[in-house]
């Protein structure tokens, strides 16, 4: 039998998971560019959620969850599609055009595009601390793209702004799949949701995968980039993830997105020597002060609390 964590001690786990994940997620951009040069997007993408499939179901089977998943096939392999195989394959296909710090800035709006979805879709009002995030937000996110769109070294030679527009496809991906998991996966084992999700962005992702494979053998560089996807960015993340929502909660959890760009930025920097510029590090913090506000982590003080 299995000894209670300590606070103390849940409190170190949760730290380090969130480093970790960070970590993680901040290395997917850099293994995303590394395997879509060689493997195509789409590839790349299809790679990626059937190797993480293949993780996570012994996984799954032997914490004895199948039966979760049986039951709730049909909602989680169409989360699948909307949370990992539209996404995925859609940054796999921005960062051939743009750097991975910028697409890791973009990706950091992802709970702004879930408060807005959760509005229009859940009719979750948000409060008016919450709306004037969304604003902010947005409006950095328009001058991030608008600046970034007229020749600055965010871009690569030949790259264009829709995949500005792919990296924010795919973070409203994000927005619409949290929605939907909330609507009809409440109650499911993260575990279950999580398995079952990239098995249905597999069988998505198969076909086109087949059909626009590379007619040159990728390199081991390139494989190396999809296992680190699959397993470490991915299957090991997930595991991370779900465990920090239990441990911390979902609000902190949520908060890794706004760390995950410092370690983009740096694998930028030192594996593809990327450049960072000053507007692009302004606008990011624009971006996650939004944020902030909009999902309730950043909240400003109401009069009651200056009353004596």
């Amino acid at each position: 039998m299995t000894t209670p964590l300590t606070p103390a001690q849940l409190s170190r786990q949760a730290l380090s998971d969130f480093i970790t994940l960070s970590a993680l997620w901040g290395s997917s951009f850099l293994f995303m560019h590394i395997a879509a040069v060689e493997l195509g997007a789409i590839p790349t993408a299809g790679l990626r959620v059937g190797f993480a499939a293949l993780f996570l179901v012994p996984i799954l089977l032997w914490r004895k969850q199948w039966p979760a998943l049986r039951r709730h096939y049909k909602p989680i392999l169409f989360v699948g599609l909307l949370n990992s195989a539209i996404p995925f394959a859609l940054l796999s296909w921005a960062v051939l055009s743009i750097t991975t710090g910028l697409a890791s800035i973009l990706n950091a709006t992802v709970p702004l595009f879930g408060a807005l979805v959760a509005w229009l879709w859940l009719k979750d009002r948000p409060s008016p601390s919450r709306t004037l995030g969304l604003a902010i937000g947005f409006m950095g996110v328009a001058l991030l793209a608008w600046r970034n769109g007229n020749g600055m070294a965010a871009f690569k030679p030949g790259g264009s702004g829709w995949a500005v527009l792919a990296c924010l496809g795919a973070t409203l991906c994000y927005g619409i799949a949290a929605s939907f998991a909330k609507r009809f996966l409440t109650g499911v084992p993260p575990l279950a949701t999580a398995t079952g999700s990239q098995i249905g962005a597999t069988l998505g992702l198969a076909l086109p995968t087949l059909w626009m494979w590379p007619a040159t053998l990728p390199s081991l560089r390139a494989w190396g980039a999809i296992a680190g996807l699959a397993v470490l960015c991915t299957g090991i993340a997930y595991i991370l993830y779900f465990r920090l929502i239990e441990n911390a909660g979902p609000a902190r959890a949520l908060a890794v997105t706004f760390l995950v760009p410092v370690f983009a930025l740096a694998y930028g920097v030192m594996v593809l020597g990327e450049s960072i510029t000053l507007w692009m590090l302004g606008c990011g913090v624009v971006i996650v002060l939004g944020t902030a506000l909009s999902t309730g982590l950043l909240k400003f003080p109401t009069r009651r609390a200056f009353k004596p």
